[in-house]
């Protein structure tokens, strides 16, 4: 197999992959994500037709990677720094990767960890902002199972610290009824059996 074929081969079947995980997540597949690694694949394999360059086709599924996962990179990357703390920096990124021109479904993950930023140094009013404005796209296709799990439970956990209390129940029964058989499932689970002992303690 020639070298410019074989850079076609490995675009699309990168998309074809990436296309099946999307399914399984519930998540419709981004025409921008599909475009920009076909796009690459093409100058790729026409490089090496035309002008003989020949990188190792690993560095070009390396760079195909990078280039269409970019801002998720960089939502990982801040939410390292936001676990420390160090939330400017984490801000920072953020604000890069949405400058990177995501896909929908890559927006509305910025916006969910930003969302779990705000919680984290006890900015409640804009986590819930950030959560239910996630959550009204959340019928468009471009969330998937487990960041709309991830959204309900945060969404909870949120409610709960303004003492929101029916509405963070209405979040964790959303959780389950998202995806059952998921880690936030569970920490809903646990938050709906503390806020029944609550009831029943005060009944008593």
């Amino acid at each position: 197999m020639s070298l410019p074929v074989l850079f076609l081969v490995i675009g699309f079947a990168y998309v074809l992959v990436w296309g099946g995980l999307s399914l399984l997540r519930r998540e419709r597949l981004s025409l921008r994500f599909a475009l920009e690694a076909v796009a690459i694949t093409v100058v790729f394999s026409g490089l090496a037709a035309w002008t003989g360059f020949q990188p190792h086709p690993v560095l070009v599924l390396l760079f195909i990677y990078l280039i269409t996962m970019r801002a998720r990179l960089l939502v990982d990357l801040a939410n390292y720094f936001a676990q420390r703390k160090q939330f400017k920096r984490a801000d920072t990124l953020y604000n890069i990767a949405k400058r990177l021109w995501p896909d929908p479904s890559g927006s509305l993950i910025i916006q969910l960890n930003q969302g779990v930023s705000f919680l984290q140094r006890s900015e409640t009013d804009q986590a819930i902002a950030a959560f239910n404005a996630i959550l009204q796209k959340a019928g468009e296709g471009n969330l998937g199972i487990k960041y709309e799990a991830a959204t309900h439970y945060n969404l909870g956990v949120a409610y709960l610290r303004k003492n929101q209390n029916a509405q963070a129940v209405v979040e964790f029964n959303a959780v389950l009824d998202t995806w059952p058989a998921s880690e936030y499932a569970r920490r809903a689970a646990d938050a709906l059996e503390q806020q029944r002992h609550k009831v029943n303690t005060k009944s008593v």
